[in-house]
């Protein structure tokens, strides 16, 4: 049977931005929206293998938020980007699809938390990579991060040579920080994933958020991860993804159950890798 051919969709933001958006069709119950991380696109080869990867599960839809790649308008650095993941959401309901999990990578994870918390629409939420808390700089990595954001110079070699268009009007007023967000997503299920050896943020930011949140939650930390998308390997994906068919069919069947009151059962555990531990 020959495969469809994939097309690129413009998606139009609650604040009239244009996001270009890619669907993968896969099983037809279930839709995985991958959000990536900043200065990314889907058309970077780590967000496509882990998009193309998720697909074998699953719908999956991905996308640039604002700023990025193909897509109008520009970065503000997570605030914003909520309404860009909603398109994608919506548009992943307008498909047909039942059941919506969306998984966020670093920046992206922070914007799966608000979106999560402030819109609603998911069934599943999973945060990979994401911070804690804003204005982090106890890594090098973090502090070179803010000196290209918060300086003329800097936007203009991240536009230039990253491909990324940061807006220069910051934040006013800040956005709900991380954890304060993810305190918001019960009673929709919740994991948290992060890595030992993450050079942006480190464990205590994934720490942080599970703290914060209530169940149904899981942390997964990972001694041998690296961050984000380009630590993610397909055994972990697979991972995610067979985590989110149980955690949405659940959360589906509780949604759907007609007795007024029904709550969710724990979502199931899954092993990680070697060395790692599961916290529910």
């Amino acid at each position: 049977m020959t495969k469809p051919v994939v097309k690129a969709a413009t998606l139009v933001t609650e604040d009239g931005v244009p996001i270009e958006a890619i669907h993968l069709p896969g099983a037809p119950d279930l839709a995985v929206v991958v959000a990536h991380g900043f200065t990314l696109s889907w058309q970077r080869p780590n967000v496509w293998r882990v998009a193309s990867q998720f697909n074998r599960a699953a719908g999956v839809i991905t996308f640039d938020f604002r700023g990025h790649g193909r897509s109008g308008g520009l970065s503000t650095l997570g605030d914003r980007e909520i309404y860009d993941l909603d398109a994608a959401v919506r548009y992943a309901g307008e498909l047909g699809y039942r059941r919506v999990a969306a998984v966020g990578f670093s920046m992206g994870a922070s914007i799966v938390l608000r979106h999560a918390g402030l819109i609603g629409g998911l069934d599943a939420v999973v945060s990979v990579s994401g911070p804690g808390r804003w204005y982090y700089r106890g890594t090098e990595r973090m502090r070179r991060l803010h000196l290209a954001v918060e300086h003329r110079l800097g936007r203009y070699v991240t536009r230039r040579w990253l491909k990324t268009r940061v807006s220069p009007a910051g934040w006013k007023p800040v956005p709900m920080p991380p954890d304060q967000a993810a305190a918001l997503v019960s009673p929709v299920p919740l994991l948290i994933v992060h890595g030992g050896k993450d050079l942006y943020f480190p464990p205590e930011h994934a720490q942080q958020l599970y703290a914060a949140a209530r169940e149904p939650k899981e942390l997964w930390l990972l001694p041998d991860m690296g961050h984000a998308e380009a630590a993610c390997s397909q055994d972990l994906v697979d991972r995610i993804a067979s985590w989110i068919e149980d955690a949405t069919l659940r959360a589906r069947q509780a949604a759907d159950a007609p007795a007024p009151g029904a709550t969710t059962d724990s979502v199931c555990y899954h092993p990680v890798d070697s060395g790692g531990f599961t916290t529910r």
